[in-house]
């Protein structure tokens, strides 16, 4: 049998409000490829496929379209709600939805009863577990610890009481959607998951899923080889500049007689590259070395001792793609608010120096100008340019 593990669609979800839906529409189509050359029998998505709860009605719109066009393939779909879907709504018709070949597991009291598949070397028994919310399932579960490490681990007791009454020849396969760490591969985080820590604690080890013939992890958005059957996929598409370096795609897994056979990485297509620049503004505008990110989405660092003024209009002029731009100067911090230097002062001048605090360079006559405006505009009296209460019989 032949897996296409994927996950964390997140469909509607805009990359610093730039809109990301028709670059997951590529990914859909890029998806059905790949189940068609590469003779994929399941497709399993483990957990997130929206953004939101309530999401958008063209991501509801381009869901509707993956999984009709997915129903229509060679390929069986086993899909599991993630810690961003509402799973009363991503499992609304699901009874129904079964009969087209697509599975849509999002109860957690439907835990231990199987998607059952078979290939030439005889059954496989795909177990979706939704993402479990500790406090959701504490009580009906009974469990003993308010943990996700508890919940899977419950989980995971009813998935093997159901593995136990099938013939030994059953493969595995269970879809998570936690943060799960262990292994050679170190877990890195990246800054646009969702934090899911429960009393500071979220992490789940490896050995929850031991003996399972293939574990298809969701939530974090980097690719992690934990162990030889236990893999995080990734988001198909690159969410934050934290994930500028990541090769984004899906697994594609082979199951033999005896189990997972071999795992291959199959790269998704990159809409739009990430850079991440740093240095001063007449270095990133000039330097040559940068000329291939000129299309790319940019995060800009300015080291600039003095910020430069208009900085992302000169910066967009070569880099039109600039989404996000930040100043750390070589000569110092300037991140902090500098503490006022106020007494015998008065409020324009206290605003200048901050000013020349935090740019290195002091306003411009015309900037001094229109501080002096918005201090007079502030205050009581306008030809006394310190701020004062206001009288009791006009209110604050």
């Amino acid at each position: 049998m032949r897996i296409l593990h994927t996950s964390d669609w997140h469909l509607g979800r805009s990359f610093h409000r730039e809109g990301m839906l028709e670059h997951q529409a590529s990914y859909v189509d890029h998806l059905i490829a790949v189940v068609e050359s590469e003779q994929v029998d399941l497709v399993v998505v483990a957990g997130d496929v929206y953004d939101r709860a309530l999401p958008h009605v063209d991501a509801v719109r381009l869901a509707d379209e993956a999984l009709a066009r997915l129903a229509a393939s060679r390929a069986r779909v086993v899909i599991t709600s993630g810690n961003h879907d509402s799973a009363q709504r991503l499992g609304f018709s699901s009874r129904l939805i079964d009969a087209a070949g697509v599975f849509i597991r999002t109860d957690a009291s439907a835990i231990g009863t199987p998607v059952l598949l078979e290939d030439r070397h005889g059954p496989v028994a795909v177990h979706g577990l939704p993402y479990l919310d500790p406090d959701a399932v504490r009580e009906p579960w009974g469990l003993s610890a308010r943990s996700h490490e508890a919940a899977l681990t419950e989980a995971m007791r009813r998935v093997r009481a159901d593995l136990a009454t099938r013939s030994s020849a059953t493969r595995s396969v269970v879809l998570a959607h936690a943060f799960v760490a262990g292994g050679p591969d170190q877990v890195r985080p990246s800054d646009s998951e969702r934090d899911i820590s429960v009393g500071g604690v979220s992490m789940v080890p490896t050995s929850v899923f031991d003996g399972v013939s293939y574990t298809a992890l969701g939530h974090l958005h980097g690719r992690h080889t934990l162990t030889d059957t236990v893999r995080y996929s990734g988001s198909p598409l690159a969410y934050s500049f934290s994930e500028a370096t990541q090769v984004k795609g899906s697994w594609l897994v082979e199951l033999g007689a005896d189990g997972l056979e071999s795992a291959e990485f199959v790269p998704a297509p990159v809409p739009r590259p990430l850079a991440r620049l740093r240095g001063t503004l007449a270095e990133l505008l000039a330097d040559p070395a940068h000329v291939p990110h000129e299309g790319s989405w940019v995060q800009a660092t300015l080291t600039d001792d003095v910020r430069p003024l208009q900085a992302m209009e000169q910066l967009r002029r070569r880099f039109p793609h600039t989404l996000v731009l930040s100043f750390e100067p070589a000569s110092g911090d300037r991140s902090e608010v500098p503490l006022a230097r106020t007494q015998g002062r008065s409020d324009h001048r206290i605003a200048l120096d901050f000013v020349g605090d935090m740019r290195g360079t002091g306003a411009t006559e015309e900037e001094s100008a229109l501080l002096q405006q918005a201090v007079d505009a502030c205050c009581e009296d306008p030809d006394f340019d310190v701020l004062v209460p206001a009288s009791p019989d006009r209110g604050a």
